[in-house]
């Protein structure tokens, strides 16, 4: 296998930045001032298109805000939470510890149920722990956790939650757009995702969609100013318009890639060539000695962790560089306590491009002395 011509893009086997079409990056070549009335109708389209994806627009709104995911994550917990509430985190990897970083940084009152790494948190320790914690106004849950790719079962969590009449928040950045989800259904009264996740647009922005009920309840309670949630959702609804610079090129592409997941079929059909990656991945991965670290019933399919192979060759610093260098791109890990890598199935990628993977990896292998 020779190397990747130069002009030609690495695939990316990770959980974002991902893999987008040419059609998205082509749409990024326009300039737009950001009060320029056609950018406005941009921001509409594109707010109104994300809460279909997943709620009634009659009951739920959306909010764009610059930055990456957790800037995202951010405005909505320094935003929502009253300065007498308390937030409970369910913790199971890196990314529900860092909400309970951010909470901490902005001294809002926080407790956590921490579950091992390939376990998903416990339904009936959140409803104890929410039955003798009465100030408990807050639970947030990661729904994908990358750290391991392991899927967590936020209608469930939603049910104990709702029991408990608390505020909803689920981090579905690496969910949202491959998994189904009903905002209504699982009880979610803030969800937060990014642009450059299983929508497959570019890096540059996250978003929160919210009960309009709820987020018009939290005046007063921003902690910052730049991350007010509400503030930032009033003046999108005033005049269209961010109250600081917008993306205005990741916005463009953003819409486009939105009208591509509908010109796919919708997240269910993207769900399913999302699937088909993950088990033409899976299998082979188990076909040249790797394990999977999470369990089958665990695991989700929009990234997987692998353990190291056990043999005296094999050197993961060695075998991401020479898939690199072959224009395959996969991902450290991040586990605490066990030496993994991960595998994305997601972005612009098919089953092409995974057996494409999949006979690099066997080849670095061979070259490695790894049999």
């Amino acid at each position: 296998m020779t190397n990747l011509s130069p002009w030609k893009d690495k695939a990316l086997f990770t959980p974002g930045p991902l893999t987008t079409s040419l059609t998205v990056k082509q749409s990024m070549l326009h300039d737009f001032g950001s009060r320029d009335a056609d950018f406005l109708i941009v921001i509409r389209e594109v707010r109104e298109r994300l809460v279909l994806l997943c709620a009634n627009p009659d009951q739920f709104t959306s909010v764009l805000i610059q930055g990456s995911g957790t800037y995202g994550i951010e405005a909505v917990l320094s935003s929502v939470i009253p300065p007498e509430g308390k937030l409970l985190v369910l913790i199971n990897g890196a990314y529900g510890n860092r909400m309970v970083n951010i909470a901490e940084v902005h001294h809002i009152s926080t407790t956590k149920l921490v579950f091992a790494e390939n376990s998903q948190p416990d339904a009936a320790a959140l409803d104890h722990a929410l039955e003798v914690d009465p100030t408990i106004t807050h639970v947030a849950v990661v729904h994908c956790e990358t750290t391991t790719g392991i899927i967590n079962p936020i209608e469930t969590y939603g049910e104990v939650v709702r029991k408990h009449h608390c505020t909803y928040i689920v981090d579905a950045m690496s969910s949202f757009g491959a998994y189904p989800i009903d905002m209504e259904a699982c009880g979610i009264d803030f969800l937060i995702s990014s642009s450059n996740k299983c929508i497959e647009g570019v890096p540059g922005f996250s978003f929160v969609i919210a009960s309009t009920e709820m987020l018009k309840a939290t005046r007063g309670y921003a902690r910052t100013l730049s991350l007010d949630l509400l503030s930032q959702w009033e003046g999108l609804e005033r005049d269209g318009q961010f109250r600081f610079t917008p993306p205005t090129q990741v916005i463009l592409a953003f819409r486009q890639a939105l009208i591509e997941l509908e010109q796919e079929g919708g997240v269910e059909v993207r769900r399913e060539r999302y699937l088909l990656n993950y088990h033409i991945a899976l299998e082979a991965m188990g076909k040249m000695g790797f394990q999977a670290y999470v369990e089958e019933g665990k695991r989700g399919y929009i990234i997987t962790s692998f353990h190291y192979l056990d043999h005296p060759n094999f050197n993961f610093q060695n075998f991401y560089e020479r898939l690199s260098a072959k224009g395959q791109v996969i991902y450290p890990g991040k586990l605490s306590h066990t030496d993994c890598f991960r595998i994305g199935h997601i972005g612009r990628l098919n089953s092409s491009d995974v057996r494409t993977l999949m006979a690099a990896i066997a080849e670095t292998l061979l070259e490695m002395g790894v049999e």
